[in-house]
């Protein structure tokens, strides 16, 4: 029998753009525009400065860009600033039940690697759509296995994604492949402890998954060998992450190239966790719908399922009064206040003036949870909010799924929008024009080096 790893590299090896549908080629462009507006927005924050300056210093031959600066470095160490940059808002896409962030780390691979091979925009779609796929598919075998053990989904499942895209743009055969899987199997790695305290380790997975997945890549174009035994093997990666005992991992090859998965990836319209967005939609519909003002609300109540209660509610007196602007973007008692508070929740609500406002931390106060072992999760990320008013009256609303998905998905021309706001906060207007056009056309484009070019603001 083939293992795993075989039948995905199998998959990597034989995909070309015509045989990827129109649909699924379409939302992959967009992945890749919203992937580099978010990586741009973050080049100018501070967080994405450390990185950038690290990065500097680690150097290498200037083969590709580092997103939002003029500078090139080496292209694995490109990618370790791009990945954490392209995360580090969290307004990333999501695939919900393998709950892992594709683009940061798949499109910045493509791209790095792209640029430093010269690709052709055709070969860099194809890149993004086979890393995404294999991402995905790694993720869905265990369906919230990983989170459920304290482990982050993307930074695991991101290295094998970012070694597909980098070994499909470096021409890689069957067997190296295979030996940059096993490879990536001894350098996934990511803890969420980081979500109880608001401190920043997290946005550091997605770049540190692609740094390892091109790394994987140049080591097996050399020979280096590796197991291909790296997922369902004793002492294998699902085995270490997920204690899993391999009867889920027919789910892993079953369906590549048929039941794609890059159609049910979910672009963000609020930055942060994935899984408050329903609540927080909930939110402001009770905003929006019933007039609800903070002042009349004596409690909140949600619904949760038993995973994300150690992500999104726990520590409760962290989550009610998050110490870190990072931290409020995995606290729901936040982020449900401060939508009913200001009726948005973009960039600026989760900045560390916002963090702060008491009217804000008073609604969070008042926010608790129940958990409720009905709700499918991961499956389904939903939401339910429930508010009791001083009179008595209550008012709630339900979601059972996020915008931005295949059941409520977002215009293309609302995630061209964010791609214009995010971009904006690097880029001239005509850059960033000319940016949306050529990701547009992005399969006739000769190399991908005119696209990286207009990444920079000089």
């Amino acid at each position: 029998m083939r293992s795993c790893s075989e039948a995905l590299v199998e998959f990597v090896d034989q995909l070309r753009l015509d045989r990827i549908p129109r649909e699924v080629r379409e939302k992959a462009k967009l992945i890749v525009l919203d992937t580099l507006g978010i990586s741009l927005a973050s080049s100018t924050m501070d967080f994405g400065r450390m990185v950038i300056e690290v990065t500097r210093n680690l150097g290498g031959p200037a083969q590709s860009r580092i997103i939002g600066t003029p500078l090139r470095v080496a292209s694995a160490n490109a990618v370790l600033a791009n990945g954490t940059l392209a995360h580090g808002l969290d307004y990333d896409d999501t695939l919900e039940e393998a709950v892992v962030h594709t683009g940061c780390c798949v499109v910045t691979t493509a791209m790095a690697v792209g640029e430093e091979m010269e690709s052709t925009g055709r070969h860099l779609l194809e890149a993004v759509a086979a890393g995404i796929e294999v991402m995905g598919k790694i993720g869905l075998a265990v369906p919230g296995k990983f989170p459920d053990r304290g482990f982050h989904s993307t930074g695991l499942c991101g290295t094998f994604g970012a070694a597909a895209a980098a070994g499909k743009l470096c021409g890689l055969n069957v067997p190296q492949m295979m030996d940059a899987f096993g490879i990536c199997g001894s350098q996934s790695s990511g803890i969420l402890e980081c979500l109880a305290d608001g401190t920043w380790t997290k946005r550091l997975h997605a770049g540190w998954a692609a740094h390892a997945g091109v790394i994987a890549a140049l080591l097996a174009a050399k020979g280096f060998r590796a197991t291909p035994s790296v997922f369902e093997g004793c002492h294998g990666f699902y085995r270490a992450f997920a204690s899993d005992e391999g009867q889920m991992l027919a789910g892993l090859v079953e369906g590549l190239g048929r039941a794609w998965e890059i159609p049910r990836i979910t672009f963000k319209p609020y930055p942060c966790g994935a899984i408050s967005h329903p609540y927080m939609d909930c939110a402001l519909r009770l905003r929006e719908v019933h007039h609800l003002r903070p002042e009349d609300i004596a409690e909140v109540r949600c619904r949760t399922a038993e995973g994300p209660i150690p992500i999104l509610w726990e520590p409760l007196a962290e989550k009610r009064r998050p110490s870190t602007s990072y931290g409020a973007k995995f606290s729901l008692p936040y982020s449900i206040a401060v939508i009913v508070v200001r009726g948005k929740a973009g960039l600026e609500e989760f900045s560390d003036e916002s963090i702060h406002d008491p009217q804000v931390l008073d609604l969070a106060g008042k926010v608790s949870y129940e958990s409720d072992p009905s709700i499918d999760f991961p499956r389904h990320f939903s939401g339910h909010v429930k508010a009791v008013l001083k009179d008595g009256t209550i008012v709630e609303e339900n979601q059972p799924h996020p915008r931005g998905g295949i059941e409520m998905p977002l215009p293309p021309g609302e995630i061209v929008e964010k791609f214009r706001d995010n971009a904006l906060m690097a880029l001239s207007p005509e850059k960033v024009e000319k940016i949306i056009e050529a990701v547009g056309k992005i399969e006739h484009m000769p190399s991908v080096t005119s696209l990286a070019e207009l990444l920079t603001p000089t």
